[in-house]
């Protein structure tokens, strides 16, 4: 079983999490206000997704339950993050909040999957980069709508 589980202010981040298990051939999608980690223990894959508010900031609904991540058990299980964020109007911080959940997962005992190229992205600083990749998938609906379906495509694939 799989699950998208997903923190949204705007609704882009639920569309987002909606398109990802669809492409994952179905999936069950979920609030993160509406996730307790006793629940998530049956899903083999657990795919979290946020968007990056403010200057590095989680999205509210991260930040009022972001220990959900502390407390489940990884163990044999696939975790992949992905983020919202605005490249051009947070060029300093895009897609911090993804930084923070895979900093969460792994430091909880979980190992995070499905990096992502930086390559075709305008930015200056991110604390989801690692080298010359992203802890997951970074979208931008904001200036790069037009690449978000291609993106999540490939980007399931490499799950």
């Amino acid at each position: 079983m799989k699950a998208v589980i997903y923190g949204s202010t705007t609704g882009n981040t639920k569309a987002a999490a909606e398109k990802i298990a669809a492409a994952l051939g179905g999936a069950d999608v979920l609030s993160v206000s509406d996730a307790a980690s006793e629940d998530l223990e049956k899903y083999a894959v657990l795919i979290f997704g946020t968007s990056t508010w403010g200057i590095g900031d989680l999205q509210d609904d991260w930040e009022e339950n972001i220990s959900v991540l502390d407390t489940i058990n990884y163990s044999g299980k696939t975790v992949a993050v992905f983020s919202l964020g605005d490249q051009e109007g947070y060029p300093d911080s895009f897609v911090d909040a993804m930084g923070i959940l895979k900093s969460r997962i792994t430091q909880a005992g979980g190992r995070v999957t499905g990096e992502w190229s930086v390559d075709g992205y305008h930015f200056d600083s991110s604390a989801a980069v690692e080298g010359d990749h992203f802890a997951g998938l970074a979208l931008d609906e904001d200036n790069q709508s037009n690449l978000s379906d291609e993106r999540i495509e490939s980007w399931v694939k490499l799950l």
